[in-house]
């Protein structure tokens, strides 16, 4: 047995989930009717992201729920042009996200910038030459 490579569903663990549902609105995102008061559902490509109490998620994976602090993880939101990023970053801010680090070229070749949702997660927005998106916005890595 091996297991399949995909992620189906990435959750966050937020203080407020109404807060946040507001916040990935604004972005444009809609909450699926799975969605109820104590968790959002939000259908992405290929994914599926989740808005869940951090202290209930913490809970429910039988860990403690430590202070705030860079996790460890950053979530990306690539684009198909330094402009592109520059447009993504820009609309975020526009929707509540707070600026971590304005758009630059970085030192692989790319182009992006980070910006945290009002919990604090980092998301980064990226040109990536050597990734290549296909017509579905999705990254296409060869084997």
């Amino acid at each position: 047995m091996s297991l399949d490579p995909r992620i189906s569903l990435v959750t966050l663990g937020v203080e407020d989930v109404a807060r946040a549902t507001e916040f990935y609105e604004r972005l444009g995102w809609k909450k699926s009717s799975a969605s109820q008061d104590s968790v959002t559902f939000i259908q992405l490509k290929g994914t599926v992201l989740g808005l869940f109490s951090r202290e209930a998620l913490a809970h429910d994976a039988h860990v403690e729920n430590t202070p705030k602090g860079f996790s460890g993880i950053t979530l990306a939101h690539n684009v198909t042009s330094e402009r592109g990023v520059d447009a993504v970053f820009k609309f975020a801010l526009s929707c509540g996200a707070t600026e971590v680090k304005k758009p630059e070229k970085v030192f692989w070749g790319g182009y992006s910038g980070y910006f945290a949702d009002p919990d604090g997660h980092l998301w980064e927005v990226a040109y990536n030459p050597f990734f290549p998106l296909n017509a579905e916005g999705h990254i296409v890595l060869e084997a």
